[in-house]
């Protein structure tokens, strides 16, 4: 069964998202938290939403205040901002989007949840995550599930090379100036972004740069906080790191320390999973089990 479910953050924002639920009564849930620009209703969750339901087990997808480029944020009083969308997000306000879905879910009678990213939703989780724990409010979380884990300051780097500095010299004139809500110049990333949100994937980053494939001697702390069951993948067709995808792999294996560590990619995966949905969705169905 397929229906919308509405719930509200504790900052006061209203959310959305469709869960799917098994013929058969089960407490365990996978809670879906989609990358930048993204949405709930991308084939990629409609195929995993089905093939993980069919295996007796929910699936509960949302739309983040980071869906789509733009959108008004609706406060549960009814007033609507324009802060909405990958432009303007902070990506830190993730933390209150999954403890609110989180809390919906215990509402709505899962106790056993699983909660999976993908892209920019794999440094919410990991970062609310952390957060969470820092609270001793992770009881009911019983596995984390990475899709296409990202290091977005490397890959920007790699990505603009003799631009970064002077992009980041542009954003850092334009908080002087208080025109954070200002676009960043064309080209200066893989959408439209504003000053704000920009300063904080590049600047301000501390709490989410975390993925640092290219530093051998980060220890990875917070993805080591993450002592329950931990699942990552990548594709090997246009993904979004710049290492080689067995060496990514094997380096990582040598700095996480869980023993329910599940790691690896599917070959012939972009970092959509394109045609590959269903592989990945059983992948998922055998962690969890």
């Amino acid at each position: 069964m397929l229906e919308r479910i509405y719930f509200n953050t504790e900052d006061d924002i209203e959310l959305v998202g469709l869960l799917e639920t098994p013929n058969n009564p089960t407490n365990k849930v996978v809670i879906s938290i989609h990358g930048m620009q993204s949405n709930c209703l991308k084939t990629r969750e409609h195929i995993l939403s089905k093939t993980i339901s069919e295996a007796g087990i929910a699936y509960f997808a949302f739309n983040n205040r980071g869906h789509e480029l733009m959108t008004y944020t609706r406060k549960t009083n009814g007033e609507k901002l324009l802060n909405g969308g990958a432009v303007y997000e902070d990506v830190l306000d993730g933390y209150y989007d999954i403890k609110g879905a989180i809390n919906k879910m215990i509402e709505l009678g899962f106790n056993d949840i699983y909660l999976q990213g993908h892209s920019l939703g794999c440094t919410k989780i990991v970062y609310g995550y952390n957060k969470l724990k820092q609270e001793n409010n992770v009881s009911n979380i019983k596995g984390i599930i990475l899709l296409s884990l990202v290091d977005i300051p490397d890959c920007q780097k790699y990505d603009l090379g003799n631009k970064y500095d002077e992009m980041m010299e542009y954003a850092e004139t334009k908080e002087k100036e208080g025109k954070l809500d200002e676009l960043m110049p064309l080209g200066s990333f893989d959408h439209p972004i504003s000053v704000k949100t920009y300063l904080r994937y590049f600047k301000y980053n501390e709490k989410i740069d975390f993925a640092k494939f290219s530093d051998k001697n980060y220890d990875f702390k917070e993805l080591n906080n993450i002592q329950i069951p931990l699942f990552l993948r990548w594709g090997n067709v246009h993904e979004l790191v710049i290492q080689n995808l067995d060496e990514l792999v094997s380096f990582l294996k040598s700095k996480i320390k869980n023993d329910k560590l599940d790691i690896g990619y599917i070959d012939g995966a972009d970092h959509g999973y394109t045609g590959k949905e269903e592989m990945l969705a059983k992948q998922i169905i055998q962690f969890i089990r």
